[in-house]
């Protein structure tokens, strides 16, 4: 069965008697010989056994842009594609009809819109000219399909046409900016009629300008929904309920990305820490800890506040881990080890043994507004003199 292929003039122009350039398809889907002219809607319409016809829109009508959206279920896509087209339509979005395709390997979705009074419009037209519509789409979809890291381009009335892949293609009004830019880039322009820059790979007959497959998507059901009621209040809401579920979700999975991609670059940054600092016992806050390490070096600051302060630390560590990672701010004056805590670190109890194994290093914490403040006790002072004391003895007894 053969097809009938027609070129639409800007949509706001057309009546039954407009002239248009149109092609006829053989059962392959190839342009047959001879079959390709201009005649005016109502001409075709008196055509004998005239099929059902692929209208493709005028490059002004062919809005189109592609959208990246995770991977969602079938019923959510359509919601979050009204979603992101609000951003997309210069007007009222509810006076648009919007079409999409389906989600490819690297998350695009291509998507079109046109005013629903000129898809009412269409219609009307060829319903007055004696045509039935099997398919609306927008003009770069008539082109082939090139071959991988390819692009099909050709020029209509001052816009260039591309057609990327199956399912995605674009419009540029500015061919020449377009061309350099597609050339730069390092794609490979299979060109089709006139116009065609010195780089590109191949050149393609005239005819082929009509052959391209049909994507499995298009604008057609906003024509043919036209004269149908419009959705009620309770389907918006539904709508609008399902469009935030599906942002939440969007913006759920962006911040779980974020909050890995940031605990990451916490972990380069404590063993980068690690092997320029070695002698820092424990890493709680690197980036603090290596600025208070540099500080040190360049003052030449040594004797016994470093060592006092990496004793605090390391003990803080190891009777402390939930502070691993947790620590905003490390504050260090007069032997006392203050530490601020992020708003989202959990502290457990004090029963749960931790200030005990504190003690038993000697260290006293103690709470204060935004986190625990921890200090060498009197007791652990007096402690090391005694243990020298007994180490003198045990010498002289070794000695007698």
């Amino acid at each position: 069965m053969s097809r009938l292929r027609v070129s639409l003039p800007p949509l706001r122009s057309l009546t039954a008697q407009s002239e248009v350039s149109h092609a006829w398809l053989d059962r392959q889907g190839q342009v047959s010989e001879g079959r390709i002219g201009r005649a005016s809607l109502m001409q075709l319409g008196q055509t004998p056994k005239v099929p059902a016809v692929e209208c493709f829109l005028h490059p002004e009508d062919s809005l189109l842009a592609s959208i990246e959206l995770p991977a969602l279920a079938p019923a959510k896509v359509s919601a979050a594609v009204a979603c992101a087209a609000q951003a997309l339509i210069l007007g009222q979005s509810d006076d648009m009809h919007v079409a999409h395709g389906a989600r490819d390997a690297e998350g695009q979705v291509p998507i079109s819109w046109l005013p629903r009074t000129a898809l009412a419009q269409l219609g009307q037209v060829l319903e007055q000219a004696g045509l039935k519509l099997r398919g609306l789409y927008p003009a770069p979809y008539a082109l082939p399909v090139p071959p991988s890291g390819q692009v099909t381009a050709s020029l209509l009335e001052g816009h260039l046409l591309l057609r990327h892949s199956p399912q995605q293609g674009s419009v540029q009004p500015l061919p020449e900016e377009a061309l350099q830019a597609l050339l730069a880039n390092g794609a490979g322009l299979q060109w089709i009629g006139d116009g065609a820059p010195e780089a590109a790979l191949a050149h393609l007959p005239d005819s082929q300008r009509w052959a391209g497959p049909l994507p499995d998507w298009g604008l057609h059901g906003g024509v043919q929904n036209a004269g149908r009621r419009q959705p009620g209040w309770g389907r918006a809401a539904a709508l609008c309920a399902a469009a935030l579920a599906v942002w939440t979700l969007g913006l759920n999975l962006y911040a779980a990305r974020q909050a890995d991609q940031g605990q990451q670059l916490k972990a380069q940054m404590s063993q980068r820490v690690r092997q320029v600092f070695p002698q820092v016992p424990v890493i709680l806050n690197p980036l603090q800890q290596a600025r208070q390490q540099l500080e040190a070096q360049q003052n030449g600051s040594g004797g016994d506040a470093p060592q006092s302060f990496n004793s605090l630390v390391q003990q803080a560590g190891n009777a402390m881990p939930f502070m691993v990672g947790g620590v905003e701010q490390l504050n260090y004056a007069n032997g006392e080890l203050q530490l601020s805590l992020l708003g989202d670190t959990r502290v457990p109890p004090p029963d749960s043994g931790w200030q005990g194994l504190l003690s038993q290093a000697g260290i006293e914490a103690s709470p204060g507004d935004q986190g625990w403040t921890l200090r060498v006790g009197s007791g652990a002072a007096g402690a090391a003199p005694m243990a020298a004391d007994d180490s003198d003895a045990s010498e002289e007894d070794d000695d007698e």
